[in-house]
């Protein structure tokens, strides 16, 4: 019962539906990446101008590491909430994506292929996918072309100390022809590692 009364809580918090979907295509199979359907093929190429950020919600930091990982640190049964934001600088000549897709993964469950759920064993998530317009104003990236939702965490009894993920992106233009996901959409590909913690 305690484990549904989470699950309740953590859909209600606030995600505008209308704008958010997620790739679950993809996300169904063993692909390790979203490469297996889609061409690596988009104009954002240079890594200083792609922006690719997990902040608090709480206190909008960064919480990118010295090493380029980040770290998401909770205690057991709390809520925890950040904000993924993807995007790209407003730079001459490079056009703006007009669809960010993203996936918090734990590698050794893409071999699942049976379920939806490939976060990391012991973790409750309210949203760890997301296809998302760009548009989002955000304050740490004025006037470049972002995207930004919350996604809220929960560590139960479960869940080891510590926990590595990847970030998996997308920056896209275009729409991708139907049975044909290699034709009518440019992207750039991009991984970042993300550490989870449990703290004491």
């Amino acid at each position: 019962m305690a484990g549904c009364v989470v699950l309740l809580a953590l859909a209600a918090i606030g995600v505008n539906r209308a704008s958010a979907y997620p790739p679950a295509v993809g996300v169904l199979s063993a692909s390790k990446d979203c490469l297996a359907c889609h061409l690596n093929n988009g104009p954002w190429k240079v890594e200083s101008d792609v922006i690719i950020d997990i902040l608090d919600k709480a206190t909008g930091r960064s919480l990118r590491q010295a090493d380029g990982t980040f770290l998401i640190a909770a205690r057991r049964g709390e809520l925890k909430t950040v904000l993924t934001i993807i995007g790209s600088r407003a730079r001459p000549g490079t056009p703006a994506p007009y669809r960010n897709a993203w996936l918090y993964v734990d590698p050794a469950r893409i071999a699942d292929s049976s379920s939806l759920n490939k976060f990391a064993p012991g973790w409750a998530v309210n949203l760890p996918m997301s296809c998302r317009v760009v548009g989002d104003v955000v304050a740490s990236y004025p006037g470049d072309h972002t995207t930004a939702l919350p996604m809220t965490v929960r560590a139960g009894e479960d869940a080891p100390r510590e926990t590595e993920m990847e970030l998996q992106v997308m920056l896209t233009r275009g729409e991708s022809v139907k049975a044909k996901p290699k034709e009518g959409m440019q992207g750039s590909y991009f991984r970042r590692t993300v550490r989870f913690r449990v703290e004491t």
